[in-house]
């Protein structure tokens, strides 16, 4: 008989695999359990955080510029009737401040802000610069954006300025400044946004400012052509500069040829000025605003270093959540795999990864839409407000909607507000008022710290990397899903952390589990600081590709996994993507390397197809106190059970409630008190078992036993008993 691929060397213990029940008799006395695998909770860490929100506030999008003045007062007070205390406005009124260079009208935005401050609505002030007006960029086509061939992208659209003209940094500092200072020590004004979703729509910059800014990051960087011929290896196809006047950022080549570490190191540099433009604005705001006035942006984008951003920049970091992009016509609908609009709560993870208690800026509230893309659905009832507590369950202690009512005019009439373009009341507005009575029933958990099971490790070289390495990106984007999909069925929270040369151990060693899945690029700094993470004690998981390519993106002349293989014990000696002719195993998919032996590692599984059938495909390897697994492919659901189950990793909710799959489980925890979200995302009732005695702050009763959720449907529960909360 043919042996399965996941035949061992060792078979695995029933009782460790994973999520297993405990054999009949095998559970202890309820007081000896505090020693349990299953008591190692790992809260949140905590990260620089200058503003953080005391209640849960619910606040929406307005924009007074878009509406008749007699409709304002009203709006407020309807507003206000569904519970939402708080409005951003002014992110896109460049031109009703500014309507000539250095001519300023705030009357306005005056106006409204005194109906705010009348109606004790606090106000969200955006600097503007999203949107340039049309006189700046046709006295200043210097400011605008271009695509690869040069070609500028006009007035017409937003976004389409670059950071690095000096001319758009000026002008920028100039209005930034005009606001700052006219409305910095307003009653109503609790805080700032800047521009609006940095890098979204486009995160590549053209211009002939960034070309000639990417030139000077590269000066600064390498300080002679030498190091930069070096980094770039640009011996390949006779590539090597002479003078720095050569050098560039991406132009338009010969499809596909572009130079990959050039590419990487511009992916640094539009991070870089990024970061820099809103430093410029930041700076600024904090010269005029009140004390504890925080200052934001909204969404999290690529080709951006968001943790930089947010822990060095900002003192909030709030994200724009559109759970209904899952079902976009235009997008192609989710598969189940892909977990549909579930699948925004691993977004919600890497934002928490940079902001532990973090805002929703934009909530969205209806179906959305652009009159040139994304087509999507209303959401169905009760959907509005599972997105919203499914932002909550992940960090969110502020909810803003998008937006209030929907536009009449401009790209943007078919992305939908609370209200609908007849202004009468409907189902939306009665959720958001049943949301916000919620909200206060669950008050207590507000500032409450996530609590996981593991750690996803990533790190923004490798994410860049993989932006412009197509055998990366495949791997990656693979294996992201299949772990997102494998640890939300098996209600196996985690967190993500964000590696880098300066990570201290400290960060590491508060989980006991560090799944990173493909880590091309790795560092020496890095790979010391897994080996001392392995050496106390920690489980680390490794994935194919690991240690292929040092920091510039050349592929190391060592055997694979290069700087990891003494950790691994194990020897890369062939690898290959999985041949479309011949017959796949789902449990080791895409991507293979072929593993061999080393040292004392032991192997777990080999493969069981094409020429290499019968090789090592999984092996462990004990280091010090701690243990490397080292998975030769890309992840599979089915090989994270056998890893995580061999690893005895637990799920923090197996003794306090059983869930079926199409249920996410969400557990926060503040002053040792611990909160549990079940949240159902299907269109059908489902079931769960509360195992020990709970209590539902939504009806503020107490439960035990089964509880069906409703399509749709939320729960929300307190462990009842300290002694329980011992359990867990």
């Amino acid at each position: 008989m043919q042996r399965h691929w996941l035949d061992k060397e060792r078979r695995l213990r029933p009782e460790n695999r994973f999520g297993a029940e405990p054999a009949p008799g095998a559970e202890r006395e309820e007081t000896d359990l505090q020693g349990d695998p299953r008591d190692v909770l790992c809260p949140q860490e905590e990260k620089r955080q200058a503003f953080q929100w005391q209640q849960f506030t619910l606040g929406v999008c307005y924009y007074p510029e878009q509406w008749p003045e007699e409709l304002w007062a009203e709006d407020l007070q309807r507003m206000k009737a569904l519970g939402i205390s708080v409005v951003r406005i002014a992110e896109f009124a460049w031109t009703v401040f500014e309507p000539e260079e250095g001519h300023y009208d705030f009357s306005l935005f005056d106006r409204f802000l005194e109906l705010c401050a009348e109606a004790g609505m606090q106000v969200i002030f955006g600097t503007p610069t999203a949107t340039p007006p049309a006189w700046l960029t046709e006295k200043y086509p210097e400011a605008l954006n271009a695509d690869i061939h040069g070609h500028l992208l006009r007035h017409g659209a937003r976004r389409h300025y670059n950071y690095n003209s000096p001319e758009y940094r000026r002008l920028t500092a100039g209005i930034v400044t005009a606001l700052a200072e006219h409305y910095g020590q307003h009653p109503a004004v609790i805080g700032w946004q800047l521009d609006n979703e940095l890098n979204c729509e486009t995160d590549e910059f053209y211009s002939e400012a960034d070309h000639l800014a990417f030139r000077r990051f590269l000066q600064e960087k390498y300080q002679t052509l030498d190091a930069l011929n070096e980094a770039w290896g640009t011996r390949f196809w006779s590539q090597t500069y002479t003078d720095w006047d050569q050098v560039f950022g991406p132009r338009p080549v010969v499809p596909g040829g572009e130079n990959p570490h050039m590419l990487l190191d511009h992916s640094r540099f539009v991070s870089e000025s990024c970061l820099s433009f809103a430093a410029l604005q930041t700076d600024i705001i904090r010269k005029y605003c009140k004390p504890g006035d925080f200052v934001t942006t909204n969404g999290m984008f690529s080709n951006l270093d968001n943790h930089r951003l947010g822990q060095e920049i900002l003192d909030l970091f709030t994200f724009d959540s559109y759970p209904d992009f899952a079902f976009a016509r235009d997008r192609g609908a989710a598969d189940e795999r892909d977990m549909k609009d579930r699948r925004w709560s691993l977004r919600l993870t890497k934002v928490r990864s940079v902001c532990p208690h973090f805002g929703i800026m934009e909530q969205q509230s209806g179906p959305g839409g652009w009159t040139s893309c994304m087509e999507m659905p209303v959401p169905r009832p009760g959907q509005l407000r599972l997105w919203a507590l499914q932002s909550v369950a992940h960090g969110a202690d502020f909810i803003s909607f998008f937006r209030w009512r929907t536009a009449l005019f401009g790209t943007e009439i078919y992305w939908h507000g609370i209200l609908d373009y007849d202004n009468r009341d409907n189902r939306r507005a009665a959720e958001v008022a049943a949301l916000a009575k919620e909200l206060e029933k669950i008050g207590a958990l507000c500032g409450a710290n996530f609590v996981s099971s593991f750690a996803l490790v990533s790190d923004y070289d490798n994410e860049w990397d993989a932006r412009h390495d197509v055998w990366h990106r495949r791997v990656a984007e693979h294996s992201e899903k299949e772990i997102f999909a494998f640890a939300q069925k098996n209600h196996v929270p985690f967190d993500v952390l964000d590696l880098r040369d300066e990570t201290d151990i400290a960060a590491l060693s508060r989980y006991p589990v560090l799944l990173y899945p493909h880590p091309m690029i790795m560092t020496e700094r890095r790979a010391a600081l897994l080996k001392e993470y392995v050496e106390g004690g920690g489980t680390l998981i490794l994935g194919c590709r690991s240690g292929l390519k040092e920091v510039h993106g050349h592929v190391v002349m060592l055997p694979q996994p290069g700087l990891l293989r003494e950790l691994t014990g194990t020897d890369v000696r062939e690898f290959t993507f999985v041949h479309p002719d011949e017959e796949t195993d789902p449990a080791t998919p895409l991507f293979n390397d072929v593993l061999e032996v080393t040292g004392d590692a032991e192997v777990l599984a080999r493969y069981r197809h094409s020429f290499y059938r019968g090789e090592p495909c999984l092996t462990v390897n004990r280091v010090g106190k701690g243990s490397v697994y080292h998975l030769g492919s890309a992840f599979s659901g089915e090989m994270l059970d056998k890893i995580f189950g061999h690893a005895g990793a637990q799920s923090p909710f197996d003794r306090l409630v059983s869930a079926p799959e199409e249920v996410e489980l969400v557990m926060r925890e503040k002053d040792g008190r611990r909160f549990v979200f079940a949240l159902n995302y299907t269109d059908r009732d489902q079931t769960v078992f509360w195992k020990r005695p709970v209590k539902s702050l939504h009806k503020d009763a107490p439960m035990v036993g089964a509880q069906v959720l409703p399509p749709f449907g939320v729960e929300v529960v307190e462990l009842r008993y300290e002694r329980y909360n011992r359990l867990i």
